[in-house]
């Protein structure tokens, strides 16, 4: 069991028969009465979010996630087929379960398969990837009334702002916590 005092972001507990992960947490102490904490929830099965305040008593299961390395091997509608690199086993996940993560998928890349009793819930990217710019404007010297940047779309579809020097083809190193560019990789 677990406290209120202990919850951090990215804690993962059992609440009412689900299984949660903390995506916020806020303590909140009273002027008058005992202190709360506000959390804000995601459904690691669903995907749904939600928030609700507990008292500071409140005690919640801890729940422990097994992970292993599978690596993506190819989409088809809204499944996504992974092998597991050890045993070769195939596991396929729809896109509820990974909805964050799609926009970074590339084939052969590896994973961490978080599963909970046996059930595979969804997968944790790490924590920056390697993609190629498919498409951006060429950035003109002296443009910098925007900051700097201009927008790319890259290999996957998703689309990042990058600086003026970026041109096509080049790879970029992206954040796949918030999305962003981090630099180009030679």
């Amino acid at each position: 069991m677990i406290n209120v005092g202990e919850l951090r972001k990215g804690i993962n507990i059992e609440l009412d028969g689900q299984l949660f992960t903390v995506v916020e947490f806020e303590h909140i102490k009273m002027g008058r009465g005992g202190a709360v904490a506000r959390l804000k929830l995601r459904n690691l099965r669903s995907g749904y979010t939600m928030e609700r305040t507990f008292p500071a008593s409140e005690k919640f299961r801890r729940a422990y996630l097994d992970r292993s390395k599978v690596q993506f091997q190819y989409a088809e509608d809204d499944l996504f087929h992974f092998m597991d690199t050890e045993t070769f086993e195939q596991v396929t996940l729809n896109r509820e379960q990974i909805a964050d993560a799609v926009p970074y998928l590339k084939e052969n890349l590896v994973v961490d398969l978080l599963s909970y009793a046996g059930d595979p819930i969804g997968i944790e990217l790490p924590i920056t990837i390697e993609l190629r710019v498919t498409q951006t404007d060429p950035g003109f010297k002296g443009d910098t009334a925007t900051g700097g940047t201009k927008p790319a779309i890259l290999e996957t579809g998703l689309r990042v702002n990058v600086p003026l020097f970026v041109s096509e083809g080049d790879l970029l190193k992206i954040d796949t916590r918030s999305g962003e560019y981090i630099e180009r990789v030679f």
